[in-house]
């Protein structure tokens, strides 16, 4: 099996639906050695749907990239490393309009993929996304506006605070079938910037599952969108489960 180690490619729409969970939800089902990350006191995870255009190895021209249409169920966490505490995003599902995603994720390039279908409208005004898996485990219905502020009740203080958290997530580990490790990825972008977006209507499978979290240990906070950023992801070593 060949291993690619850097993909080029286009982030033409990124959008993070945040929810604030109880930090003691969330440590339940994170895998060690992995903590929640907190933001005045409350646990951070979501959802990234993202379009991504020209993804293709390094070195190849945009010409030969493709796109695709994705979802990442992600918790912001913190672990151990060599004594430093680090910070990144865990990402237990992928789900993918693509089939290249499917056939590379976990193989060649890090991060398992299930199959979706996604039905997007976007004029700029407005966003719908509906994600659908085709294993029925994942389902994400969203509907929202630009805005020109955060949304009122979000645990961010501003839109910069809430722009410095996320961009400093930007190693994504992902569950695999071994027990003792975990896929990492680094996002790589030539510049940062997010729009906060409200959100008239949201729902999630995952974050809407009473099984998963209890009444009270889940609460939406807040979207931001961004557009049109040339970035790299590249593969990072593997972190062991007892690391």
């Amino acid at each position: 099996m060949f291993h690619i180690r850097s993909l080029d490619g286009v982030i033409e729409r990124r959008l993070l639906i945040n929810f604030r969970v109880r930090p003691d939800a969330l440590a339940r089902f994170l895998p060690p050695p992995f903590a929640p990350q907190l933001v005045n006191g409350w646990g951070m995870a979501g959802i990234c749907l993202i379009r991504l255009g020209q993804v293709r190895p390094r070195g190849l021209p945009p010409m030969c990239g493709f796109s695709s249409e994705n979802a990442a169920h992600r918790v912001a966490v913190t672990w151990l490393e060599n004594d430093r505490q680090r910070r990144g995003v865990y990402i237990p599902r992928r789900d993918t309009s693509s089939a290249m995603n499917l056939a590379l994720g976990g193989r060649s390039f890090p991060g398992v993929h299930h199959r979706a279908l996604f039905s997007v409208t976007d004029s700029r005004d407005h966003l719908t996304i509906v994600m659908r898996s085709l294993d029925l485990v994942a389902r994400v219905e969203v509907e929202g506006h630009p805005i020109a502020r955060l949304s009122p009740g979000s645990v961010f203080a501003s839109l910069a605070e809430a722009s410095d958290f996320f961009r400093g997530g930007s190693v994504g580990f992902s569950a695999t079938d071994r027990c003792d490790c975990h896929e990492s990825v680094r996002l790589i972008t030539e510049r940062w910037s997010v729009e906060p977006l409200a959100v008239e209507h949201v729902e999630s499978s995952f974050f809407g599952d009473r099984g998963l979290f209890a009444a009270g240990t889940v609460e939406f906070d807040s979207a931001l969108i961004m557009r049109n950023v040339p970035c790299c992801w590249r593969a990072e070593p593997p972190l062991r489960a007892a690391a």
